[in-house]
């Protein structure tokens, strides 16, 4: 049986032909640089459609690109406990803590954290270990996707590809949006790229104003889109050293304010409908109390 992928990538229909070394860097979470892209694919690691390819290959629309292993071998089990909200034959569906890669060459991964803790699937064309089908920023909290039979990896990833699933994220900002509700839609990567956002609260801060809590639904996958049309739109992620412009407040030693915290989705095998939704870190609530009650103490 050859090795399973470190990561799978469907490519979407509106991206015009181009070689495969200019097409990757950034779409895989954990080669994510131009250099390390031509290293694996002269190593013979990036397939396409089920065949290594070179770098001249010329990418088209629906082509299934998949980042394969160095070596074959299952991942080390992780000693860190990872919540699984739910499992069956075809997939399953996690609770990735923020600071952790999804996946990549290296031990301190989710697949490696979650290798022995899901029971064997029954399923015909079961995978090896659970694999993940979209990406989630090792600095994001959240829920994570993962196939673990053959045809929900190939269903799975389609969907991805073909925006078919919904995803809900929640975030700490840092300032005021101009509007309680709409959508950012500043192309990315010189791309198209659509953020629907709303505000659900908001409260006063010393530092910069205010503070919202805002809940954003992606309706594309650019690198870091949430992250950069917020900044964009003059409201940076909490604790977003990348995209915090210089010289406004960056709250520092506490992570990134960013969490995925609702899918939805079609299941992969029964088609039936599936939904789920995971609270966001308790370090949420708790900076948006202590900036509300450092402004009222400050202006009594």
């Amino acid at each position: 049986m050859p090795s399973l992928p470190l990561e799978s990538h469907r490519v979407p229909d509106d991206i015009p032909p181009m070689r495969l070394s200019d097409y990757l860097p950034g779409v895989f979470q954990s080669t994510p640089s131009r250099k390390g892209i031509k290293k694996a694919i002269d190593r013979g690691e990036v397939w396409v459609n089920g065949e290594a390819q070179a770098t001249a290959y010329r990418v088209q629309p629906g082509d299934e690109i998949l980042l394969m292993p160095r070596k074959g071998a299952a991942p080390k089990p992780l000693n860190l406990p990872i919540p699984i909200l739910y499992a069956d034959a075809h997939l399953a569906v996690a609770i990735k803590p923020a600071g952790l890669p999804v996946s990549g060459n290296q031990y301190q991964t989710l697949v490696n954290a979650l290798s022995g803790k899901l029971l064997p699937t029954v399923a015909p064309d079961a995978l090896p270990w659970a694999m993940p089908v979209h990406r989630l920023d090792a600095p994001t909290h959240g829920l994570i996707l993962l196939a673990r039979s053959r045809q929900a990896q190939h269903t799975l990833s389609a969907a991805f590809a073909n925006r078919e699933v919904e995803k809900t994220y929640e975030a700490i900002v840092s300032g005021r949006l101009q509007e309680k509700a709409g959508a950012l839609d500043t192309p990315l990567e010189g791309k198209p790229a659509c953020t629907r956002y709303r505000v659900l609260r908001t409260t006063p801060d010393l530092h910069s104003g205010q503070l919202s809590w805002v809940e954003a639904y992606p309706e594309t996958g650019r690198t870091h889109q949430i992250r950069k049309h917020l900044s964009m739109a003059g409201a940076p992620i909490l604790g977003d050293a990348a995209y915090t412009p210089e010289g406004q407040p960056l709250l520092k030693h506490k992570g990134l304010f960013l969490a995925a915290t609702g899918l939805k989705l079609q299941h992969p095998a029964t088609r039936a409908p599936l939904q789920f939704s995971a609270a966001p870190p308790d370090k949420f609530e708790s900076v948006f109390k202590r900036a509300g009650a450092r402004w009222q103490k400050f202006h009594k």
